[in-house]
């Protein structure tokens, strides 16, 4: 597989990455000695099976816990501490039930004491392009799952950190409302500007979205293996019927039988 482009920097960079779970008198170790590099304006998907330790990674990156040994650098800086220094949203919405669609999107702002006011008037041309224009004062429970699902990722985009992590923001959505998850997410991809690391356990999803693919081996040691997307942008759903596409699926299955 060949690399869709060229990027400028370094945005993320793992290096010598271990983590273990402790246990009663032992520690299960999650990887170890894991090196991974995401390049500026990237989409980047990690695969793996369950327990590979994807979301671990991905609480690493954000500050939420703490690496046993090894590095994390966000911008070409080593990050000691990295807790609200990139956007992270988990697996659920977590949408606040009591609060309006608006409320959900600017509570970023409010964490940060930034002026809603100001930022009102750009939140609402985001709604607009992200389909909930018609929604600013509805209450989560009114959305539909895409719906809930946008209004976070939005809520993640306002943060304004260039790096987003997203770990299966679509895994619980049905197969219909996925697929107009993904043609509206590939339609918004080049207005974002953001550097996105996605997990996902839905091969084709992975190859539709991304730059490049990261499968983690999940067997404690630092097996990790890349796959480049030789896809171009922009790109739709209808690629997953190309020739190419299917080629590259089967590469990818081929690659987790082989770790399996």
């Amino acid at each position: 597989m060949v690399a869709t482009g060229q990027f400028n920097s370094p945005m993320l960079s793992l290096q010598g990455l271990s983590y273990a779970f402790s246990d009663v008198g032992s520690a299960k170790p999650i990887f170890s000695d894991l090196s991974i590099d995401v390049q500026e304006g990237e989409f980047v998907s990690v695969i793996g099976a369950s327990g590979s330790g994807k979301s671990t990674l991905f609480k690493l990156i954000a500050g939420l816990i703490e690496p046993d040994q090894g590095e994390i650098w966000l911008g070409g800086v080593r990050a000691d501490s990295r807790l609200g220094k990139v956007g992270y949203m988990p697996q659920k919405d977590l949408l606040l039930p009591w609060k309006t669609v608006m409320d959900n999107v600017l509570l970023p702002l409010a964490l940060t004491k930034q002026d809603k006011r100001e930022k009102t008037q750009e939140i609402r041309e985001w709604l607009a392009r992200f389909g909930l224009a018609e929604y600013e004062q509805a209450y989560p429970h009114q959305l539909s799952g895409g719906m809930r699902q946008r209004a976070a990722f939005l809520r993640t985009v306002v943060t304004g950190r260039d790096l987003l992590l997203l770990d299966e923001p679509f895994g619980a959505l049905d197969a219909l409302t996925k697929r107009k998850m993904h043609s509206w997410l590939l339609e918004l991809w080049g207005d974002l500007q953001k550097t996105v690391v996605f997990i996902t356990h839905d091969l084709e999803e992975a190859l539709l979205l991304s730059d490049r693919i990261y499968l983690l081996s999940g067997s404690g040691g630092s097996g990790v293996r890349e796959s480049k997307v030789s896809l171009p942008r922009p790109r739709s759903s209808a690629f997953i019927y190309k020739p190419e596409f299917i080629e590259m699926r089967k590469e990818l299955e081929r690659l987790i039988d082989d770790e399996s």
